[in-house]
């Protein structure tokens, strides 16, 4: 069986060293690429043939960083998948890099197990979200037949208010951008995440990329 390739982008040292490691005793992977930051890492991409499958991408990292260089991945390298691999666990951050193209989100203190889950699922199926990402935001639905129904479900305006939801406007700030009382935005809100079943702001994220509503 082919080896999966994998670049690990992370701008300190031990912590990347120690991942090389971690992933050497695993068959399955060869680290091809271990890169301290993100312009190093798409230099070196620019420059050479033999690309990696999965990208094992730190966030905040001097020079560029990780959500930049998703962002530049994913308008050059489409086919290259990227997994943040990172200590933040904020709203905002995670929002930012799925909205960069990254296809999976980890925290640095997940156990290797699901590390080595998350680089194999990315790498067949294209995507791997941890409860971290979800909070039951994995049980939107996402049969297409299912998928039609739910937009048949949403109203025009709630549509409207899940694409604001992407941004980095506040509530309040939709509310202005929408002409109505946050009150209105808070019923707006607690209807989209019924109808998606959802907990959070980014499984509206989540939602809308899975339906090119971003």
């Amino acid at each position: 069986m082919e080896k999966i390739k994998i670049a690990i982008v992370d701008d300190h040292k031990l912590v990347s060293k120690a991942l090389e490691n971690l992933l050497s005793f695993n068959s399955n992977f060869e680290v091809i690429m271990n890169c301290f930051n993100g312009q190093d890492f798409l230099d070196q991409l620019r420059t050479r043939k033999d690309h990696p499958d999965v990208i094992l991408m730190d966030i905040n990292m001097p020079i560029k960083n990780g959500i930049e260089t998703t962002e530049e991945i994913s308008k050059e390298f489409p086919n290259l998948k990227v997994i943040a691999l990172t200590m933040e666990d904020n709203e905002g951050t995670i929002i930012k890099m799925l909205k960069a193209g990254a296809k999976g989100y980890l925290l640095k203190d997940m156990s290797p197990d699901i590390l080595f889950d998350a680089i194999d699922i990315v790498h067949k199926k294209g995507i791997f979200y941890t409860d971290l990402l979800t909070q039951s935001l994995l049980k939107i639905k996402t049969e297409e037949k299912l998928l039609n129904e739910l937009h048949e479900t949403l109203k025009g305006r709630e549509i409207e208010f899940i694409k604001l939801a992407c941004s980095e406007l506040t509530y309040r700030e939709i509310a202005d951008q929408m002409f109505l009382s946050p009150r209105t935005i808070d019923g707006y809100r607690d209807s989209v995440f019924l109808k998606l079943n959802i907990k959070t702001r980014v499984g509206i994220v989540l939602f809308a990329i899975k339906n090119n509503l971003t």
